[in-house]
């Protein structure tokens, strides 16, 4: 069953209509373009801060933006509390909650396809590997021109490791398949996915994101909360505990800093891998060096306490660990993998190294920390390439692009 957030869809999105209508010039009238936008998120992760910022923006563009999420069991969680504000202070924007009763529901299909026959829109996007299957298994492709975007893969469990080989198979019948990096790109291609149909968009961050965070008493009260001693220097690692991720070289790596620096390690996130990353501080005698923060609605205060970033990951896309790093103005150590080398340069705006390299990881961490003439250059450069490539303007544009050239004479 699904339901619908708020006010009547016809009506909210015939308001939508009128108002952005008024509003333009007669010489300029805007062709309302209705998009649905489908994607499993009870929390705000990476791919949904994207498609919020991007929603919060459409309406400026005449994008009228339907979230079409899942939820099982809880009706309620953090994603659709904040889709729900956002939908209660502008037009254009609207929430579609589908209830599962569990991962095969076959009712979450005739769900799908019953919201789509009913709003007709003009474009659908999907994230990630399960709403693609959905999509194509619903028959949507047929329905409306399909966006997929494509943000990698991980591989924390076998039916995970499923959905990820039926991706194949789905992602062949979207008119568009949006990723992140020139690697995935190739991936996907590999796949069997026509190279013509799959472009590169990298995320996207505000440059002044984090600010407040940075702000000093608000960093010292944070640091004097968490009990970090004031010599200690904070190295932060901001993701989902799971294997790509590879928090297990960076623990090595900290452990070898303890000669050069005292470290302190603040591990934001959660996930499956956390009892081995646990495990392996025990190991280490990293027990009073080690903060494990568990799931945070947002990243932001940590950054106002870190003296380095690391993302020690074997495989990424366009992270956005390291827009934030960026943005804050906190020197990033960075495995040289995915799409990192298209967003930072080694020795210019990061340090990039080898993956699984607990040696090499440490001896940059170090440099960061004893040299401050380094981090200050990286720090100021990686800030400029935030205002220069990665402001969220710019990618809304692109993306408004892509969904018109795909619909050039929507107007219902």
């Amino acid at each position: 069953m699904y339901a619908a957030e708020g006010t009547g869809q016809a009506s909210r999105y015939s308001f939508f209509k009128s108002i952005l209508w008024a509003d333009v010039p007669g010489d300029r009238l805007m062709t309302v373009l209705r998009l649905f936008a489908v994607i499993e998120a009870f929390s705000i992760t990476g791919p949904a801060k994207n498609l919020l910022e991007f929603a919060r923006r459409a309406p400026e563009y005449g994008i009228f933006t339907t979230i079409v999420t899942f939820t099982r069991g809880e009706a309620d969680n953090q994603f659709t509390r904040a889709v729900r504000a956002m939908a209660a202070n502008q037009e254009g924007l609207a929430l579609e909650t589908i209830s599962e009763r569990g991962p095969l529901d076959p009712g979450t299909l005739r769900s799908l396809r019953a919201l789509v026959d009913r709003d007709h829109p003009a474009i659908i996007q999907t994230h990630a590997v399960k709403s693609h299957f959905l999509a194509r298994s619903a028959g949507l492709p047929g329905r409306a021109a399909w966006v997929a975007f494509h943000h990698g893969y991980t591989w924390p469990t076998l039916k995970a490791r499923a959905y990820n080989q039926l991706d194949r198979w789905s992602l062949r019948a979207a008119r568009k398949v949006l990723t992140v990096s020139i690697p995935f790109r190739d991936e996907l291609v590999a796949f069997g996915v026509r190279h013509g149909n799959v472009e590169i968009i990298h995320n996207a961050i505000p440059a002044g994101w984090g600010a407040a965070a940075c702000e000093p008493r608000q960093a010292a009260e944070l640091r004097a909360h968490t009990g970090i001693a004031p010599d200690r220097k904070v190295i932060l690692i901001v993701g989902r505990l799971s294997r790509e991720k590879d928090h297990l070289t960076l623990l090595e790596a900290v452990s070898r800093l303890r000669d050069v620096v005292p470290p302190h390690l603040v591990i934001v996130g959660d996930g499956p891998e956390r009892p081995r990353i646990e495990e392996r501080v025990r190991h280490l005698g990293l027990g009073g060096s080690v903060t494990f923060t568990g799931h945070q609605s947002s990243a932001e205060p940590w950054y106002g306490i870190a003296d380095a970033a690391v993302l020690s990951s074997l495989s990424e896309g366009s992270p956005n660990a390291l827009l934030e790093a960026m943005a804050t103005g906190v020197p990033v150590v960075a495995t040289a993998v995915g799409g990192v080398p298209e967003i930072v340069a080694h020795e210019e705006s990061a340090l990039l190294i080898r993956p699984g390299d607990p040696a090499g990881m440490s001896a940059a961490i170090a440099r960061i920390l004893t040299e401050p003439g380094l981090a200050d250059r990286l720090k100021k450069r990686s800030h400029e390439l935030i205002r220069e490539r990665h402001e969220p303007e710019a990618r809304t544009r692109k993306l408004v692009s892509v969904y018109r050239s795909l619909s050039p004479s929507q107007s219902s």
